[in-house]
């Protein structure tokens, strides 16, 4: 028997049938187009003493307290200071707080939008246009309705989207990590470069003390007649320098210090480091340190996030040639006074499907979408670059660190033979078959070599925190992660 004609109810179904069926075969219309970056990694570093192990990627991980493998109590209480009240910090914390707050964002678009009005005028129509004039009516209207509209995620869009926020979070959480473990390694630096300008003054006032009595012997022995007035003057000139130097030394303390009060969080005039009668040991980073770590690098797993980021990007460009379904409903009631607005006849209701699609921009959508794989081209050059950079950092202090810790030994070398040199010409001249010239030669030298070896001590715990920090913060084998959380900066 044949049907009738479709009822406007069949014919709705009809199409929310047809909506729900190319949901579902679109699904998946949309996927990053572009494979996984794959970077070649040499197998082991050139400047490598021994037991390195091949490259094999690990997932990036903060790094733990390795400023400990200085051995001062002190710098490990302002390292921990650096992770709560730094402001740089602080606001990297807030920038990665703004990528979690994109995601929601974008996981919104996941479900429909609801939104409800409620409105009452009053109003005053105009009087007929006739050649009597009359009075125009005043009027009431009340309404109340309720609306949801919903586009389907029918080409991965949103999905996308998401990925890409989630990708851009990442590579925020693996920027605070890195900026946490930047403002550690000038943290200590900055205390062992201040720790070291102790032990020069220590030098310096001991230098001074020796100048001095140096300049007692010489004026004895010149009232005596033994010595001259030129020797005298060139005692005294000499220690004269001396305390010119130790007094330049302060300059370079106070701003050491400033710069770490800034680092903890605090105002140069609130803080202050006493000086302490020790420097800490340089330490001897292990030669078995697997190159895995280099993997942990948080800079470098930002670079890789952004990546990724950029490619769910391409896919949401793509996307735009598709055209967009939207489903919508609205119903409500109108009337001319409050009592009638939700009686049967004032109410109204609305239902049905809208599918839009761009029929030509003028090229803006192929533009975009160039635009997005050239954007995508750009971070896998860049994270490229950065694993060149972060292997060049980890070779040059590597170098620095086996090559210092020869210069150090002989440079001690130098500082005991200037010792001994000293040793003579202060003899010589006492005993009258040298002349004062000898020991203001051999001690200027004596103090240099001093001055050189405590120079040297500081380029070796420079080259030691870069080293840490080019491995990414820590050392230790696949089963031995310096694993961190978060920073959680008081703001």
């Amino acid at each position: 028997m044949p049907s009738g004609p479709a009822s406007p109810r069949h014919r709705f179904a009809r199409a929310c049938g047809a909506s729900v069926v190319a949901l579902l075969l679109g699904a998946c219309a949309a996927t990053p187009p572009e494979p996984p970056v794959k970077i070649a990694i040499p197998p082991a570093y050139a400047s490598a003493a021994g037991g390195w192990t091949p490259v094999a990627p690990l997932a990036a991980m903060p790094a733990g307290s390795w400023w400990q493998v200085f051995g001062d109590p002190v710098l490990d209480g302002l390292e921990v200071q650096v992770a709560q009240h730094n402001q740089s910090l602080a606001a990297q914390l807030a920038a990665y707080d703004q990528a979690r707050a994109a995601i929601a964002q974008a996981q919104a678009a996941y479900f429909p939008t609801l939104s409800a009005g409620l409105a009452a005028t009053r109003s005053k129509s105009a009087s007929a246009s006739t050649s009597v004039a009359l009075p125009g009516r005043i009027g009431n209207s009340v309404s109340a309705s309720a609306s949801a509209s919903w586009e389907p995620d029918l080409w991965g869009k949103v999905r996308l989207q998401v990925q890409a926020g989630e990708a851009t979070a990442a590579a925020s959480a693996a920027t605070l990590r890195f900026t946490e473990l930047s403002l550690q390694g000038q943290l200590a630096q900055s205390y062992l470069q201040l720790r070291t300008v102790d032990a020069q003054i220590r030098l310096a006032q001991s230098t001074v003390a020796a100048y001095g009595r140096a300049l007692q012997l010489t004026e004895n022995r010149y009232k005596a007649g033994v010595d001259t007035a030129a020797d005298v003057a060139a005692a005294r000139t000499q220690l004269l320098q001396a305390q010119t130097s130790l007094t330049d030394l302060g300059v370079t303390r106070a701003q050491l210090q400033n710069a770490v009060a800034v680092l903890v969080g605090k105002a140069p005039a609130d803080f202050n480091l006493p000086a302490v009668g020790t420097v800490p040991e340089v330490p001897r980073i292990p030669p078995g340190i697997p190159a895995q770590l280099l993997q942990r690098r948080p800079d470098l797993a930002a670079a890789q996030a952004q990546v990724a980021a950029a490619n769910a990007q391409i896919g949401v460009a793509q996307t735009a040639w598709f055209p967009n379904l939207t489903l919508s409903a609205q119903t409500g009631s109108q009337a001319t006074r409050l009592a009638d607005l939700f009686s049967a006849p004032s109410l109204f209701w609305s239902l049905g499907p809208t599918l839009a699609a761009t029929l030509f921009d003028g090229g803006l959508r192929r533009a975009q979408l160039e635009s997005s794989r050239a954007a995508y081209r750009q971070t896998v050059a860049t994270y490229r670059q950065d694993v060149l950079t972060a292997l060049q950092q980890v070779e040059d202090n590597l170098a620095a660190q086996r090559i210092l810790a020869q210069e150090a030994q002989q440079q001690a070398e130098v500082v005991q033979a200037a010792d001994v040199s000293l040793r003579l010409a202060e003899n010589q001249y006492k005993a009258g078959t040298a002349p004062y010239l000898n020991v203001l030669t051999a001690q200027t030298t004596a103090t240099s070599a001093r001055n050189a070896e405590l120079t040297l001590r500081n380029r070796r715990y420079t080259a030691a925190v870069a080293l840490i920090q080019a491995l990414g913060g820590g050392w230790g084998g696949a089963g031995q992660p310096a694993v961190g959380p978060l920073p959680s900066v008081r703001r």
